[in-house]
């Protein structure tokens, strides 16, 4: 007896009752699973990349970065995920079918015309499908592209032993201004930037990637944010995932972007 094939799916909405409608809906369909949920762009990534799913079903308009944010972040990946964009609004609906994404839906969802939208994500995720993804996610690049959000290969530039040394982003903890020397820290290593990169020019190259500018002097990869707490005068202490839980200050105008950015 053949095991049927599962395409499964992760469900990106930052409003919960959407997401909980729409993982009802899924979940009548028998060859489809719903393997996470995430309400906002930052924990959306990091679930894509954890899970790998075939599909993912992502609402556009979100607070802080929205859903082509989280298809630029997750370019990378190989197999990329197939998106159906999900959205209130006809305006971002027209955006998604012109970037040729493989459906999009209004909601409310109807369960009709979610059957139809899982029929095309069955057609792509089968082998006579491939050719015809491959031309989706080519498309998806150009309409990133044309939005200043084309997904490039980033490296950070780090000194060390008379070598160059190159990091992925994803790979930094934090990156610190010390005097005049700008300083990565990853889980292995502590290096000085190379060519006299600035905290300000590093910020603006990593805006794609989830760091966010938790004060004057310290740019914090979000994804390795442990725990957080309230501090003294409005501001916020940050515990990072390291091997010395390195506890970092964010500042009191900036704790609404650091929340908002974690979609909180």
């Amino acid at each position: 007896m053949t095991e049927t094939k599962h395409i499964r799916v992760v469900i990106v909405d930052d409003e919960p009752p959407a997401r909980d409608e729409l993982a009802y809906l899924v979940s009548r369909f028998e060859d489809v699973q719903v393997v996470g949920e995430a309400a906002s762009a930052t924990e959306a990534v990091a679930l894509i990349e954890a899970e790998e799913p075939d599909v993912v079903f992502l609402d556009i308009e979100m607070p802080g970065r929205n859903g082509f944010h989280v298809v630029a972040e997750t370019m990378h990946m190989e197999p990329r995920p197939l998106f159906v964009f999900a959205t209130a609004f006809d305006e971002y609906a027209i955006r998604a079918f012109e970037a040729n994404a493989v459906d999009y839906l209004l909601k409310p969802v109807s369960e009709e015309r979610l059957e139809q939208c899982l029929e095309r994500v069955r057609e792509r995720t089968g082998e006579a499908g491939a050719e015809a993804a491959g031309e989706v996610q080519r498309n998806l690049e150009r309409v990133l592209e044309g939005m200043g959000l084309s997904p490039q290969l980033t490296r950070i530039a780090l000194e060390q032993g008379g070598r160059v040394v190159l990091v992925a982003p994803e790979d930094v903890v934090l990156i610190r201004a010390d005097g005049k020397k700008v300083v990565a820290h990853t889980r292995a290593l502590s290096a000085p930037c190379h060519g006299g990169m600035t905290l300000d020019r590093l910020e603006s190259r990593l805006e794609n990637h989830s760091f966010y500018r938790v004060n004057r002097s310290v740019l914090v990869n979000l994804s390795h944010v442990r725990e957080f707490s309230p501090w003294f005068h409005g501001k916020y202490n940050i515990v990072l995932d390291d091997a010395e839980g390195t506890e970092v200050t964010v500042s009191r105008a900036r704790v609404a972007g650091f929340k908002e950015r974690l979609g909180l």
